[in-house]
This record gives C-alpha cells, sequence and structure tokens, in this order.
C-alpha cells in the first residue's frame, strides 16, 4: 500500500523540475518574443530613414547639363551603391533624357512612378535583383521639368539582417535556458538532499540497520525527525509492554485453567461424571492451545513491529541446538550455518521461536538426523532450512500442516499449534514457510532480510 501511495504522489523532484521548466520556458519565449518584435521593428526604421537620407541626399547631388541630362554632382556617400548588384540602386529620370543610373544597377530599372510628389514615398516593388523597399520623390528643372529621383534597397537585406538577429538570439536564450535549468537542477538537487538523507535514515531503521533515525537536519525538517524519534520510542515501549502483558496474561489465565483441568479430571474418574468430565478436559485443552497461539501471535506481531531488530546468527542458534539434543538424545542435530556472523532483519526471540518449532517438529519426526542450514540468497536476503530424514508429508498434509490443532499422527507429541506459530513469525516478518519433501525426508525453509 505504501508503494502505491507513493507512485501516486509522483516526485518532489520532478515536480520541480517540471514547474522551473515552464517558467524558463515561459520567461525564455517571452523574452525571445519581445525582443524579435523589437528588433524588427527597430532595424525597419533604420531602413527606412536611412533610405529617406539617401533619396534626399541624392535629390541634392542630382544637376541637370545644358542639353537637360541629369547628372550627379559627386557619388552617393554610400559606396554599397556603386558595386554591382549590391541590392542598393539609386535611379534619376528626366523626361525625354536618359536614365541615369547606379553603377550597382547593371540590369533592370526601378519604377519611377513611386516618385509622384515632392514628398518623400515608398513601396514595395520588383527589383533588379529580386522584391525592394522603394523610395522616391519629384523635385523640377528651372525649366519646370519633373526630375524622378527613386533609391532601392533588396527587402532581403532587411530579411536577412532581421534573420541573423534571430539566430543569434535564438542560440543565446537557449544556451541561457539550458544554463538555468542546470542551476534549477542542481539547486533542486543540493535542497532536497535532507530528504534524501532522511529517507535513507529511515531505510535504515527500517532495515534494522539503526534503532532511531540519525544525523543532523535544517530547521525545517528538524522537527519531523524528532517527531519521528519519539514515536520510534514510543513504539518499542508499546512492543516492550505488549511483550510483558502477553506474559502476564498467561500467567494469569495459566491457573485458573489448571484449576478446571484437575477439576475436569476428578469428574472424568467418577462414574457418573465420566463424559462430562471429558467434555471438560477437551474443551479446556482447546482453550489451552488458543491461548498459546493468540500469545504466540501477539508475541511474534509485537516484535516485528519493533524498529532495529536484529537476529545474530550463529550466535542464536547454538542455545537452540544444545536444548534440541537434550529434547531429542537419540537424533543428530547438525548444523551449517556460515562461521562469518549473520545479521537478519527479524524480532531475535520470534526467530528463536521458529527455529524451536521448526528443530522441535523436526526431532519428532526424524528417524535419527535433523539439519540446519544457512545460505546467503544474493546479497540481500538469507535461506534458513530444517530439514529430517523422516516420512515426509504428502501434498495434502502440505496443504494443511499450518492449520489450527493439524495433528497427523496422535502417537506422536504435540498440540498441533507448532507449524501455525511459525507461519505466523514468518509472515510478521515478511516471509512465508516452504515445504519440501522427498523419499528421503522433509525440509521446511524460509527466506529473510539480511542487514
Amino acid at each position: 500500500m505504501n508503494a502505491d501511495v507513493t507512485t501516486a504522489s509522483g516526485s518532489l523532484r520532478l515536480r520541480f523540475i517540471f514547474a522551473i521548466t515552464v517558467w524558463v520556458a515561459l520567461g525564455i519565449g517571452g523574452i525571445w518574443f519581445t525582443a524579435t518584435r523589437v528588433f524588427a521593428t527597430h532595424i525597419e526604421e533604420m531602413y527606412h530613414e536611412e533610405l529617406e537620407v539617401h533619396v534626399r541626399e541624392l535629390a541634392r547631388l542630382t544637376q541637370i547639363d545644358d542639353s537637360g541630362a541629369p547628372r550627379l554632382s559627386r557619388p552617393l556617400s554610400d559606396p554599397r551603391y556603386e558595386v554591382p548588384l549590391s541590392g542598393f540602386y539609386w535611379q534619376v529620370s528626366v523626361p525625354n533624357q536618359p536614365v541615369l543610373k547606379s553603377a550597382s544597377m547593371t540590369r533592370g530599372s526601378l519604377d519611377e512612378s513611386v516618385a509622384h510628389s515632392p514628398n518623400v514615398a515608398h513601396e514595395i516593388e520588383d527589383g533588379p535583383t529580386g522584391p525592394t523597399i522603394t523610395y522616391g520623390m519629384i523635385m523640377h528643372t528651372p525649366e519646370g521639368d519633373e526630375v524622378h529621383v527613386v533609391i532601392a534597397t533588396d527587402q532581403s537585406e532587411l530579411d536577412e539582417d532581421i534573420a541573423s538577429f534571430n539566430r543569434d538570439l535564438t542560440a543565446w536564450l537557449t544556451s541561457l535556458a539550458l544554463l538555468l535549468l542546470l542551476t534549477g537542477a542542481a539547486i533542486i538537487s543540493f535542497g532536497l538532499r535532507p530528504l534524501t538523507r532522511l529517507g535513507r535514515a529511515i531505510a535504515r531503521v527500517r532495515n534494522a540497520r539503526a534503532e532511531r533515525l540519525e544525523g543532523s537536519y535544517p530547521s525545517e525538517i528538524a522537527p519531523l525527525v524528532t517527531d519521528l524519534n519519539a514515536y520510534i520510542r514510543s513504539n518499542a515501549d508499546i512492543v516492550s509492554r505488549a511483550r510483558v502483558q502477553a506474559g502476564n496474561l498467561a500467567h494469569s489465565l495459566r491457573t485458573p485453567l489448571a484449576v478446571i483441568t484437575d477439576e475436569a479430571e476428578r469428574l472424568s474418574e467418577r462414574e457418573h461424571c465420566e463424559d462430562s468430565g471429558k467434555v471438560l478436559l477437551q474443551q479446556a485443552e482447546a482453550m489451552q492451545n488458543q491461548i498459546d497461539y493468540q500469545l504466540a501471535r501477539t508475541r511474534s506481531a509485537a516484535g516485528a513491529r519493533a524498529p532495529g531488530n536484529r537476529a545474530k546468527l550463529p550466535e542464536l542458534v547454538e542455545p537452540i541446538l544444545k536444548a534440541m539434543r537434550r529434547l531429542h538424545p537419540n537424533t543428530v542435530f547438525r548444523s551449517e550455518v556460515p562461521r562469518d556472523p549473520v545479521v537478519l532483519a527479524v524480532d531475535p526471540i520470534g526467530l528463536a521461536e521458529l527455529l524451536s518449532i521448526l528443530l522441535d517438529n523436526a526431532g519428532k519426526w526424524a528417524r535419527g538426523e535433523v539439519r540446519l542450514a544457512v545460505a546467503r540468497v544474493g546479497e540481500a536476503e538469507v535461506r534458513i532450512t530444517v530439514s529430517d530424514d523422516g516420512p515426509g508429508m504428502t501434498e495434502e498434509q502440505i496443504a494443511h500442516a499450518c492449520d489450527i490443532g493439524s495433528r497427523f499422527d496422535s502417537m506422536v507429541p504435540g498440540s498441533g499449534l507448532g507449524l501455525a506459530i511459525a507461519r505466523e513469525i514468518c509472515a510478521d516478518n515478511g516471509s512465508e514457510l516452504e515445504f519440501s519433501s522427498t523419499s528421503a525426508g522433509l525440509s521446511v525453509s524460509a527466506v529473510f532480510k539480511a542487514v
């Protein structure tokens, strides 16, 4: 369930990066749009102002010779009008006289109709090398003849200047956007580092590598860490009290139940109360089994929830094997536990009870040998296996082996609760019992997380 909540909530880092990306995209996009519009407007005004200046200069330099033909007193100040097909052209025309053109206009001509009044006018016309921005005005000779003065610049010159600026601006703003995103990602990573450390500290507690959250944290997170450590201590106290209360409950019920059992045995010895006594004995035994099972479940569940639980092997195994050898003197108990310490993230009391149940159960059914094996499964898990050389179990028996009160041979001592309690201990510690029966005997194993 916790994994589902985490998946549904998403990542803070991704949320921040998404927000920064949107903000940078909007900001950079707004700057690009505004800058290109401002530059385009500015350079267009500059081009038009320059052409207007040039057309007035051309008009001032135009003179009419004795034959009535136009000529310039000197070249225009801009040398581009002298370069062939440079995109900068001028033209002066007088009725019934040869047209005077700039050296740059080696072909074609300009539309003199643009010059239709003494005021400067401009239009977009076709020129020698494509569409041009054309300016023109009319001036008069002393004889009253009209002189059409026209000057033009290729539209492509203006377009190329604007496109060049847009390319440079796009490259620069793209670099700036990437730099801002990288800076934002670095800031996010640095800002969220305490949360990452907190997550690792919680994982250490959950994996039994620590008993509390360790490390120093910023003032915004420190109260949360303090509260979590207080919760961990409170939970540990609750677990400890639960175990004590479970023991007190067992002790308080044991005496009255023993009295009831004793009275039931006396009644069963009387002929006229024999049936009633047997019923009471059966019910007293059922009550004892339920009490033992529920108390075992309570101890196991309480221990599994305690943070920082660790069980060390082989330290925990040796006392149990010694006890089993005394309890089953005719059975050989072999241990295959690595000499190097193995630490499991489980409740040591629960694991001790689990091993006692499995070894005792194997000792009851073994013909002569019981083996306890501990082996690593990958880097993070350890498999514990208890096997015996007994008759084994059928598939049907395996299916019901962990049922409460399940007993397959009334001649073998037991209450039928051992494997049921073992199953609960495994479940409380995130594992499960696995049965494997062959002609060589029965093997029961469980996998636990290693620290």
